[in-house]
């Protein structure tokens, strides 16, 4: 089978506008001064933000994702359906990032590289753009109901340009050009490479807290599918250097593969989940 590799570029419209006087920025030794935080946790929502883990740092980020509200007190609004994702970050230098996580949702495995290739300037370049990349073993692939089932149709693949720009010291926005490909797909008809285009972006509510809102739209979904895009809307806590982020989305799934690929609720049904974030730094 022939892998596919694409990185994928996109020129998005400039945002004119005049930054506020107390953006946080640093400078290198050639006198360029850069803005900072556009985005303060690792994921917007269910999208990687242009944020990464600095240097020599190693973060631990647990995510949970309860199962659909819709179905009330029998499974107590999703807490029964729960699954759980272990995500270790660790920074080799502050502009690139290695990760290691497990899912419970299909017991997914990734390895991940996330790397810096270009910084928003103050009066200079307007946007911070950011590569990331994973590769995805899904372990839950029962062979009894897939007889025919190999250990390369259970991987997948993503390459994602992440592209940010922070207006203001209260609002930031990105755009994430995406490509994944799954080995397997489940419905007949879906090209096992597919493209989406992410939308999201954050907006300062206080001192400590924001809302953030994400979507992704899938380029070429097959028609007969009956899975949606991802629509997601989160809060983050900021809390003495670390982010609390609490979340309602309508995909279950954590992985890039998953939540554009597979997402199954739907808000207009209000078939959404509820989920939130914890990390620590060691």
């Amino acid at each position: 089978m022939k892998y596919l590799l694409i990185f994928i570029f996109c020129f998005p419209l400039l945002t004119y506008s005049q930054n506020d006087l107390l953006d946080e920025i640093d400078s290198d030794p050639t006198g360029k001064e850069y803005v900072t935080a556009a985005f303060k946790g690792l994921k917007i929502v269910n999208f990687e933000s242009t944020k990464l883990v600095a240097k020599k740092e190693l973060k631990l980020v647990v995510s949970h994702r309860f199962g659909s509200i819709e179905n009330g007190i029998d499974s107590f609004f999703g807490l029964d359906d729960a699954v759980t994702r272990l995500n270790f970050v660790y920074g080799i230098s502050d502009g690139f990032n290695i990760g290691i996580s497990r899912s419970s949702f299909q017991k997914i495995y990734q390895v991940s590289v996330k790397y810096r290739l270009l910084r928003q300037e103050k009066n200079g370049f307007p946007f911070t753009i950011v590569g990331f990349n994973d590769f995805l073993i899904n372990t839950g692939l029962d062979k009894d109901n897939l007889p025919l089932i190999e250990f390369k149709h259970r991987l997948s693949y993503t390459a994602q340009l992440l592209i940010s720009r922070k207006i203001n010291t209260n609002l930031s926005i990105e755009l994430a050009p995406t490509f994944f490909h799954d080995n397997y797909v489940q419905i007949d008809g879906q090209d096992n490479s597919q493209f989406a285009l992410g939308l999201g972006g954050r907006h300062k509510l206080s001192k400590r807290w924001s809302v953030n809102i994400d979507y992704g739209w899938h380029l070429n979904r097959a028609s007969n599918s009956p899975f949606k895009n991802p629509l997601s809307i989160g809060f983050d806590l900021e809390t003495g250097g670390h982010v609390f982020q609490l979340h309602f989305t309508n995909t279950q799934g954590m992985n890039t593969n998953t939540f554009l690929g597979q997402g199954s609720g739907d808000w207009a049904d209000g078939n959404i989940y509820f989920g939130f974030n914890l990390s620590r730094v060691f």
